[in-house]
């Protein structure tokens, strides 16, 4: 038995050696630790994405679109208001906001829709920009990371999604997205977002061109982070979605990656990630059940009831969920539903 900080040998040794269901077992007591109540939470939120307008193009991604395809688009200040409006009238407290890195966009445009945001609808968190993005505005709008990050901040800006994380690997992000920041830069976005004052989330996409190595290697960099600053709420992992892709067409990867090892990587990373409190199931990719056994390998969270889904469902998977389905889940398995904001708060407890 293992006693103490897992170091990448023991996690490459969980991984290789120890059945499924004891590793479950595992992650489940670990998690039961930590969160003692048998409470699993989730957030009813909206996922906006401003543009589909992207210089990126990520041979993993079906989404985006280059500006001068026909279905291209950005959101006016308008539409983004009435698709916040459709979610505060069910109860939503949160929009999930990126989009394409768009070639044009500016950091003047960004805090002209934050603020836009904030002063017409202060009851909503905008959860908003990955790292990806903050990248691109600081080198076209000539500024660092720091002063994009603190622009935003002053605007009204106080949480970050962990996208573009991919897996923290230049090996692999040189096949899957070779004109992305590199790991180190995703790194250093996420610590000064933290040095500001903006919590964020950390991600992590397997199952493209990765390895178990790979997978180990991105969980000690969040880790590393997470043990200089703190900054990270919680962690969210999901698998490649590869239809659609340029990396299925060119054959690269032929198949996704199967739900047993979703959930051995799942529980690993709550044994690994002793510092991260909350981790977050993803039903999105995995569908409703393995998002619900998810709970009894490590997870604590089901995510978001998430209104509109854009990114994943370009891939070909649209499973959807609405509250009352997250309820019923969180209960089938002897567990407690509550529903949270963005900082983890309970804001409603269903016995």
């Amino acid at each position: 038995m293992i006693s103490g900080r897992l170091s990448d040998k023991d996690a490459l040794d969980l991984l290789k050696n120890v059945d499924l269901k004891d590793l479950g077992e595992m992650a489940l007591k670990k998690k039961n630790e930590l969160h003692p109540k048998n409470i699993a939470t989730f957030i009813v939120d909206r996922n906006i994405n401003y543009t589909n307008v992207c210089w990126v193009d990520c041979n993993f991604c079906a989404f985006y679109r280059h500006q001068k395809d026909d279905d291209a688009y950005i959101l006016s200040f308008e539409e983004i208001g009435k698709k916040i409006e459709e979610l505060q009238a069910i109860g939503g407290t949160q929009i999930l906001f990126q989009g394409g890195v768009h070639p044009k966009l500016k950091i003047e445009w960004y805090e002209e829709l934050v603020e836009w945001i904030t002063k017409n609808y202060p009851d909503i968190t905008i959860h908003g920009f990955s790292a990806v993005e903050i990248d691109y505005i600081a080198k076209i709008s000539k500024i660092s990371y720091k002063e994009v990050l603190e622009r935003l901040h002053k605007k009204g800006l106080f949480s970050m999604p962990g996208a573009g994380a991919e897996i923290l690997s230049d090996r692999v992000r040189e096949v899957i997205a070779k004109k992305k920041l590199t790991s180190d830069e995703w790194i250093d976005v996420h610590r000064q977002a933290h040095k500001v004052g903006m919590k964020t989330t950390a991600t992590m996409m397997f199952g493209s061109t990765d390895n178990e190595e790979d997978v180990i290697e991105h969980l000690r960099r969040i880790r590393e982070l997470q043990d200089e600053i703190g900054g990270f709420r919680a962690f969210i992992m999901w698998s490649f979605q590869p239809n659609n892709t340029k990396l299925q067409k060119d054959g690269i990867v032929k198949y996704k990656a199967s739900s047993n090892r979703y959930l051995r990587y799942l529980a690993l990373s709550r044994l690994y990630l002793d510092n991260f409190k909350n981790i977050q199931s993803s039903w999105v990719t995995q569908g409703s059940y393995i998002g619900q056994l998810a709970l009894l390998f490590g997870a604590n969270d089901l995510g978001s009831t998430m209104m509109e889904e854009n990114v994943v469902s370009a891939a070909g998977v649209a499973n959807r969920m609405n509250q009352e389905e997250m309820i019923k889940l969180i209960k089938d398995i002897g567990a407690i539903p509550a529903k949270r904001d963005t900082a983890y708060n309970i804001l409603e407890i269903f016995k």
